[in-house]
């Protein structure tokens, strides 16, 4: 063998030993699963105020039917769609809930498996080609402008070796993930809507009328029972008709107005549109369709003869210091839980027993500028063509009496402002409220006014 082929030679087998080295010498192997470790599932959602709108879709296993709730930014106000478009207070919610979503990583990587996604509780609950009932997790959909689908997710079980984690799946997708979800997702009415129903200060009630009265649904002949009012007295309270030996319970009426104070809803149900236009005007002036009755009397309110409007388990009335008065009519009682008391489904409305016992509610605004009496006016209005250093005592006098007419004109602005804004919130719903706030408001003088303790 020439110098020049044992060379090549020794080359080649060199060479060939040096590939074979490297292809058997140990290596870590990085799998394809593994290599999103760590990355957010929405890498492109970046600032959470460019959500408006979230959606959730959990499934009922009873009904084997998927249940959306979503909020939504419409026509220049947050409104739940499946209620009717109610109002929602969902602006800082929805962003804390989309920084949230932001913040969600694939902190580890768990199956690639679909048999997996029943155990892991991920199967999408809108999947109707899947049979099972079980295993399907809580889809999570936000948006921005134009729908634009900003994060979509499937949140599953919690794991069991590290429940502050979660499965979690991107729709569409086999692969199953372990993150951290560190968000509330509510799909509760009550989360997104403003709990405070009246808004009002229970120290700026003055006065609180109860009418305590039954209506013969048959010949709309009213029942009087009776009609107590209680008028705030100094630090204490005193009713009407009251006998030297009898005062009004301290306890119960704190309770009474804590109730009034905080009164909350557990449900809404829209009125017909001609009668929520005619209830933005001050009441009294109502324009009252055929329709609009039929509305009325299913939740249980009716007109006297006199043309009153009643409701068959008398009203309440409460009246601040400002002179914006809030009647509230108590209607038929309504059966059932979950979306037939919020919402409302087909048929909910009419049953006559059953679970959850609630209550129709329906709520007026007005306001009584008595309320607030004027103060004396100027005798003259001179010192406004005089310097200051040139007024007179009586010029000093007429600018004070200018002053406090003037704070007088505001106040009686804002109260009426107050009272139409009031009005125009409450004039588009039935409200339903829970047997328990019913049964706190619903009182009479027995429960209110006791013997004096001796």
């Amino acid at each position: 063998m020439s110098e020049i082929k044992r060379t090549l030679t020794f080359g080649g087998v060199a060479l060939l030993l040096a590939l074979l080295a490297l292809l058997t010498a140990p290596r870590r192997v990085t799998p394809d699963a593994f290599a999103d470790q760590g990355e957010a599932f929405f890498p492109d959602f970046e600032d959470p105020n460019v959500a408006t709108t979230l959606e959730v879709i959990e499934f009922d296993e009873e009904t084997a039917a998927a249940r959306p709730f979503k909020v939504t930014f419409r026509e220049g106000r947050w409104t739940i769609p499946s209620h009717h478009d109610y109002p929602a207070d969902g602006k800082d919610r929805l962003a804390k809930t989309a920084a949230g979503v932001i913040g969600i990583r694939k902190d580890d990587f768990r199956s690639d498996n679909v048999s997996d996604h029943e155990a892991c509780g991920v199967i999408d609950p809108l999947d109707e080609a899947v049979s099972t009932l079980e295993g399907r997790g809580k889809r999570v959909t936000l948006k921005g402008e134009n729908d634009v689908v900003l994060a979509d997710f499937i949140v599953g079980k919690k794991l069991e070796d590290r429940p502050e984690l979660r499965f979690v799946r991107i729709p569409g997708q086999k692969r199953v993930y372990a993150a951290r979800v560190d968000i509330e997702i509510s799909t509760r009415f009550e989360d997104w809507i403003e709990k405070d129903l009246l808004q009002v200060e229970r120290d700026d009630i003055e006065q609180v009328i109860l009418e305590d009265y039954s209506i013969n649904e048959v010949t709309r002949s009213v029942d009087q029972r009776d009609v107590v009012t209680l008028t705030r007295d100094g630090t204490g309270w005193k009713a009407d008709k009251m006998r030297s030996s009898e005062e009004v319970d301290s306890g119960k009426m704190s309770s009474f107005l804590s109730s009034i104070d905080g009164l909350s809803i557990v449900g809404v149900r829209p009125k017909p549109a001609g009668l929520s236009q005619s209830l933005r005007r001050e009441e009294g002036e109502l324009a009252i369709t055929q329709a609009d009755l039929l509305s009325l009397q299913s939740k249980g309110y009716y007109f006297s003869r006199d043309g009153s409007l009643l409701s068959n388990e008398g009203e309440l009335q409460v009246v601040t210091k400002t002179g914006v008065t809030y009647t509230l009519r108590f209607g038929e009682v309504l059966y059932g839980t979950g979306d037939a008391v919020t919402a409302g489904t087909p048929g909910s409305d009419e049953k006559e027993s059953g679970p959850g016992e609630n209550r129709y509610l329906f709520v007026t605004t007005h306001f009584d500028s008595r309320k607030l009496e004027p103060p004396p006016q100027p005798s003259n209005a001179a010192f406004k063509d005089k310097k200051e250093e040139e007024w007179s005592d009586s010029d000093r006098q007429n600018k004070q009496l200018q002053d406090a007419y003037d704070e007088w004109q505001r106040k009686v602005a804002e109260a009426r402002k107050r009272s139409e804004e009031l009005s125009a919130r409450f004039a588009d719903w039935y409200y339903v409220i829970s047997s328990d706030s019913f049964e706190q408001l619903h009182l009479t003088r027995k429960d209110l006014v006791k013997k004096k303790e001796s």
